[in-house]
């Protein structure tokens, strides 16, 4: 489903310098992948650039396929063409936030809702099924702030799902939970993507939680370098 060959992309210059390099990486339909290392190693950087919101500065192939096309999403950063970058963004992409990202204004039904409106997608029985399936279905009239932290968490997981994209990122969805709600967010995580049969790379720097949930392991090897830069690169499946 997504294809990256030599993507590069470097933040800030001299001892403030940041560069991501990801050598290649494809990921299929239905595939759940975790990207572990240590906070500041890039993962939110890579989390950006298959989230289509970062542009890389170099890239030797990045595309994508959906519903039966290919798209060239270099051609498209170089092009500067926002306006399909934000389509394909919009239908493929989901996102769940650490901290959940919630609307305070919107009750649970409606931030749940939100991307099938914008999408402009009929009415059914999906942001129900979801509410059930994440353990949240009797908080679906309350406000974010009526609920818990592990709570706000699995309405989050339910928003990116709602509108059955094709790649669901997760940035540290699971750092501001203690031990045993992280766990559980996390299994329904993956439970729900994979029923869903939905592309999901998790960035999180708990390892062992990871391959607890079923997740097979990408880490990102990070050196300091001469300038007092760092450089990150995403390494092999382990």
């Amino acid at each position: 489903m997504l294809r990256l060959r030599d993507i590069h992309k470097t933040r800030g210059e001299g001892r403030q310098r940041y560069s991501l390099s990801i050598p290649h990486l494809d990921l299929a339909a239905g595939q759940q992948i975790a990207v572990v290392g240590p906070s500041g190693c890039g993962k939110s950087t890579l989390l950006d650039l298959l989230a289509l919101v970062l542009s890389p500065d170099r890239s030797g192939q990045f595309s994508v396929e959906l519903d039966g096309g290919t798209f060239d999403i270099a051609a498209l950063w170089r092009a500067d063409n926002h306006d399909a970058l934000a389509r394909l963004r919009r239908k493929a992409c989901g996102y769940v936030l650490q901290t959940g990202g919630l609307l305070e204004f919107l009750d649970v039904r409606g931030n749940i809702e939100l991307p099938r409106r914008l999408l402009e997608l009929p009415g059914d029985d999906r942001v129900q099924r979801l509410a059930e399936h994440l353990e949240i279905a009797d908080y679906l009239g309350k406000r974010p702030h009526q609920l818990s932290v592990g709570q706000r968490q699995r309405v989050g997981i339910a928003r990116a799902l709602a509108h059955a994209p094709r790649l669901v990122l997760a940035d540290e969805p699971t750092a501001s939970l203690d031990p045993a709600n992280a766990q559980r967010v996390m299994q329904l995580l993956v439970e729900q993507a994979r029923l869903s049969r939905t592309c999901t790379v998790i960035a999180t720097h708990d390892e062992p939680l990871a391959r607890n949930a079923g997740l097979a392991v990408l880490p990102i090897d990070w050196q300091r370098d001469a300038d007092g830069g760092v450089t990150a690169t995403l390494g092999e499946w382990r």
